[in-house]
Order: structure tokens, then C-alpha cells, then sequence
């Protein structure tokens, strides 16, 4: 009975807290039975094998049933004509934390109940953080998070991925320094269809615990970790030695995060290791080769500096497509941008054509951007930097399903796999090349398209009020925002202080960026806002020179809520056609 009163409650209270619900809470409405597709007169890329310049897929109950140049279309299919499209296998992002709830607040309670979960990461050990832990160790270090537990269908935000043509990725707990595992999920709407691979990999940030916790610095944080492999060892051990002979031996405390560090050990589970320099991404081989760990790369800024050890040891690089940018606008009296600062934005959309000539294996991924358009014109950059067409094309598709594992259901189209494509005008890595269509899980699924240029939507004027997320706290704050052309000014009060907004664009498409000085508890210091406005709201991605990345989301009260398709729409769902948008 205590069960089904607790269902109840759940149940009951997920009309008031909709798609913000965890995974494991999400009301789900039963699967209609998947109708049959046909996509003819379509340039087929299949990634593992050569193009079809003028073929037919036909999608059957969620997976490839056929494709080829003459294939028949069967008679039950609903037909879409491909005619001027090149269908691609589904893109994957693989390094991300699509739709993961937001961490929260210590003694917040949040993922994994009791206050687990992303409650500990980043915040002080006290008992309303490490409630229903066994055994405390330091802050950040919580290997037994799962992102299976703190799943959720988050329309805005896969709306954003699929406009890039992602239709998958690898998510994972957001913060810490052992974060958790990570799981393959589809960016569809259905709660309970999300998930194609649970756990995939252990993930590990190297940035120090900041408000004067330990490990509150990059030493300390390698030290920390070390300790906790070392400690897995020993516990390890002690449980195989009472396994064999239990007898006469006091039976070994149980902990969760030693009993996760089991499979990283055993080799059984890769290790995402998130580093960008040189330094780093030394340290976290050194870090793998000591504990004997399946170690994967992700970022990888400088990773082509490290190339030949990458390739010797065999570490993949999940490499990060967010390219630093040049401020859109800039005072008159304005400092010149630092040398460093100009010659790693020319080298980052190099990189990945040297892993390839290095014989790297590597993945693009999305690397927190939240605008589709960025994304897919990053990948252009690539090319034109050295990559060819079809390295982008692997490197997006093949390359990260073989780098986590997934290869025998998704990253190419071949029969029998998981029907998750991109269809697109215009080939991937040409200018002008845009996301007209994907299908995911089957299923035909519409594009947001990009706000053209004179749209009301891409207006950021008026009063903002929003939410900062940092180093596990959320913050309330407005922002009184100024628009002349692509020039974005303003003001920034609340929790985080007042300050003037600088360096502040935004483009035709919504893409929207500017720095402010805010106030933590370490002092002052400069954040940088990157994001997309759609409609009335905005949402995105605030970066802080030694912290985690955070995140900003928000609305104009009095102004509408949502646009289509993003959190107002009952169940987070959006119209699916049966034929592509059309130029």
C-alpha cells in the first residue's frame, strides 16, 4: 500500500511539474504502433559504405528495412519525396548533458533522491548533500551518479540539437569532478524510449572545487582522484577475499562509489576524461596508464599537440566543435585581443583535420553549443580547414557510435539499424547546407528553422527575468536588455550584483553572447554568456575561467511564454510531417 501511495503522489503531481519531471517519474502515454517510410530520389550517405546518388530507405517499425538504388517502395509506406535532400546517418553529439535535470542546490534533495545525485557535486559534505551515501568521500567525487537517473524530455533543448542534426548523444551528470556515468539517448518525446545504452562511460572533469573545499585546486585534484582509484583497488580486493571464503571475516562495508569504480578498473567501462590543453590531456594519460584505464579524450583543444602519444596509446578524442569566437562588437578603447587569444581561434578549426592526418580516432561533438546553426557551421569550418567532406561526415555519424560502443545499432545506415536520420539540403560542410528533416526512432520529426533576419523573434529588448545556474547554485537575476542592429547592451542585477553588459551581439538567427562582471563568493569575476533567444525566451551557457560551465535560462514576463514546439506544448511534443520543409 505504501508503494501505491507513493505512485499516487508522483502521478498526482506530474500535471504541475510536467517535462521537468526525471525519467523515472515522466508519465508516458503507450507507443503507437510505427507506421512504414519510404524516402525516395534521395542522395544516400550510408558513412560505411560509398554513396548512392539516387536512392530509396524505406522505415520499417523504428529500424532500416531496406535501401538502395532500386529498392521498392512497399505498398503500406508513407512516401517522402527525396528529391534534392542527402540523407545522412543520424548525427550524434557525443559529449553532452541533454536532458539530465539541472543540478541543485545542496540539501535540495535532486537526482538519485535524498539529496544524491548532482546535490553533492560541487558543494559541502554536509549531511543534506551525502543523504542516502553510506560512505562520504570528498566533494565531486560521486561515480555512482547516473544520468539514467536524472533523465527527462527536454523539448527546447533537443530542439535546439536537432536543428543541428543531432539526433542522439551521450549525456552525462554535469558537474564534479567523478561525475557519473553517462547513457546513449535518442532526442525523441517519448519518456520512455529515450534510452539506447545505460551506463556507457565513467566521466571526469579536472577543475578544482571552488568556495574553499577540497580538492580546491588542479594538484589536489589529480591527488583526489588517485586516491579514490587506489581506494577502489583495496576495495576491490577486500570484497573478492570475503567472496572466496567469507567464513571467520567481518563482511566489508558496502559503497556505492568504490562498487562504480568496479567496471572503470576491470576495463569493462571507458573513461571520459574532459581536457582542452596540452597539460591536461597529459595528465589524464598519465592518470590512465598508471590505473590501466580505457581513457577517451573530450574537448581535446590542443589534443593535435599530444597526437602521436594519442595514437600510440590508442585514446579516442571526442573533440569539441565550440570554436572560440571573435567579439561581434568591441569599444573603440578596447585592449587588443591577446595573441594566445587570436592564434587559438585560428587553430581550433585545424585540429581536427591534424588528428586525422595523425591517425586519431576522434568524433566531433557539439562542445555545449545551443544553437543547431553554429554547429553546423563550425563542422563547415572544419572542412574548409582540411577535413574532407566525408571525414566530417564519419566524425559525426560512425566515428563517436564505435567510440561509445553503439556501432551495431547506430552511426551508419545499414539494415537493421536504429532509423535515426538527417536529411539535408545541401551537402554537410558547404555553405548554406541546412537540416531539413530527421527521422528519430523511426519517426519523422520537424526541424526548428533558424529566425530569419528582421524577425521580431531575434529582438532581445526588454527586461529578462532569469535563472544562473554555477557551481551548483541558481541564481536569480534580470537582464535589461538594449538592441541596435547586432550591438546587444544592457544591464545585469540580482543575486549575481549589478553590472553593465559588454562585448553583447546577436545575430539574425537569435545566437546571442555578452560578458559581465558578477559576484560570487570568491570575489568578481567575468562571465561569458553564450546562448539563443527564440521568441520569448533564452537559454544557454555561461563560462567562467576556472569553474564548471553553467548554465542561464529565461523569459520576458508579459510577453508569451515558449514559441512552438519548446516547453509550453503539452508533453514537450512537436508536429511531425510526413514531407520535408521545402525551400
Amino acid at each position: 500500500m505504501a508503494l501505491l501511495s507513493r505512485l499516487a503522489r508522483v502521478l498526482g503531481a506530474a500535471g504541475a511539474v510536467g517535462a521537468a519531471l526525471p525519467l523515472a517519474a515522466q508519465p508516458s502515454s503507450p507507443r503507437a504502433i510505427p507506421s512504414t517510410y519510404a524516402i525516395t530520389n534521395a542522395r544516400l550517405v550510408p558513412v560505411s559504405g560509398p554513396a548512392i546518388e539516387r536512392g530509396t530507405i524505406v522505415v520499417r517499425n523504428g529500424l532500416i528495412a531496406a535501401l538502395g538504388a532500386g529498392v521498392s517502395v512497399p505498398a503500406d509506406a508513407r512516401v517522402i519525396d527525396g528529391a534534392g535532400l542527402t540523407v545522412y546517418p543520424g548525427f550524434i553529439d557525443g559529449q553532452s548533458t541533454l536532458g539530465t535535470a539541472p543540478a541543485r542546490a545542496a540539501g535540495q534533495g535532486g537526482g538519485g533522491g535524498g539529496g544524491g545525485g548532482l546535490a553533492a557535486f560541487g558543494a559541502a559534505a554536509t549531511p543534506a548533500s551525502t543523504a542516502g551515501r553510506l560512505v562520504v568521500h570528498p566533494v565531486g567525487l560521486t561515480p555512482e551518479a547516473t544520468a539514467v537517473d536524472l533523465l527527462r524530455v527536454d523539448a527546447d533543448a533537443f530542439g535546439n540539437a536537432q536543428a543541428g542534426g543531432i539526433t542522439a548523444a551521450l549525456t552525462a551528470p554535469a558537474s564534479g569532478i567523478l561525475q557519473g556515468q553517462s547513457a546513449l539517448i535518442t532526442l525523441g518525446d517519448d519518456a520512455s524510449a529515450l534510452v539506447v545504452k545505460a551506463p556507457v562511460a565513467q566521466h571526469v572533469g579536472f577543475t578544482p572545487v571552488r568556495g574553499g573545499g577540497y580538492p580546491n585546486s588542479l594538484l589536489g585534484v589529480f591527488s583526489a582522484l588517485r586516491q579514490m582509484l587506489l581506494d577502489a583497488q583495496h576495495y576491490r580486493d577486500e570484497q573478492a577475499a570475503y567472496a572466496r571464503n567469507p567464513r571467520g571475516m567481518n563482511r566489508p562495508t558496502f559503497d556505492a562509489a568504490m562498487d562504480a569504480l568496479q567496471p572503470v578498473l576491470a576495463r569493462t567501462q571507458p573513461v571520459v576524461m574532459r581536457a582542452d590543453s596540452k597539460r591536461e590531456i597529459e595528465r589524464a594519460l598519465d592518470l590512465a596508464k598508471e590505473f590501466n584505464l580505457r581513457a577517451i579524450i573530450a574537448g581535446g583543444a590542443e589534443a593535435h599537440l599530444v597526437a602521436d602519444r594519442l595514437k600510440a596509446e590508442n585514446v579516442p578524442v571526442l573533440l569539441s566543435a565550440n570554436f572560440p569566437k571573435r567579439p561581434t562588437t568591441q569599444s573603440a578603447d578596447a585592449d587588443p585581443e591577446p595573441l594566445r587569444v587570436l592564434r587559438e581561434r585560428a587553430e581550433a578549426p585545424r585540429v581536427a583535420s591534424r588528428l586525422q592526418q595523425a591517425g586519431v580516432r576522434f568524433a566531433l561533438q557539439s562542445g555545449g553549443l545551443t544553437n543547431g546553426t553554429e554547429f553546423l557551421g563550425n563542422v563547415q569550418k572544419a572542412v574548409e580547414a582540411g577535413l574532407t567532406a566525408d571525414q566530417a561526415a564519419r566524425a559525426l555519424t560512425l566515428a563517436p557510435a564505435q567510440i561509445l560502443g553503439v556501432d551495431d545499432r547506430l552511426g551508419s545506415i545499414e539494415v537493421g539499424k536504429i532509423a535515426n536520420l538527417t536529411l539535408m539540403r545541401g551537402a554537410l560542410g558547404t555553405s548554406g547546407a541546412r537540416v531539413a528533416q530527421l527521422f528519430i526512432d523511426g519517426r519523422p520529426v520537424t526541424v526548428r528553422a533558424a529566425t530569419p533576419a528582421g524577425d521580431g523573434a531575434a529582438t532581445a529588448a526588454g527586461a529578462w527575468t532569469a535563472t544562473v545556474a554555477l557551481d551548483n547554485q541558481s541564481h536569480a537575476v534580470t537582464f535589461t536588455l538594449r538592441q541596435e542592429g547586432e550591438r546587444l547592451l544592457g544591464q545585469m542585477q540580482g543575486d549575481l550584483g549589478t553590472a553593465e553588459l559588454t562585448n553583447g551581439s546577436i545575430g539574425a538567427d537569435g545566437a546571442l553572447r555578452f560578458t559581465a562582471p558578477i559576484t560570487l563568493k570568491e570575489g568578481t569575476e567575468e562571465a561569458t554568456f553564450t546562448g539563443t533567444l527564440e521568441g520569448n525566451a533564452i537559454r544557454g551557457r555561461v563560462t567562467i575561467v576556472g569553474h564548471e560551465p553553467g548554465t542561464f535560462n529565461g523569459t520576458r514576463p508579459g510577453r508569451g511564454g515558449p514559441p512552438n514546439g519548446g516547453a509550453g506544448t503539452p508533453g514537450g511534443q512537436r508536429p511531425r510531417p510526413t514531407t520535408p520543409p521545402q525551400d
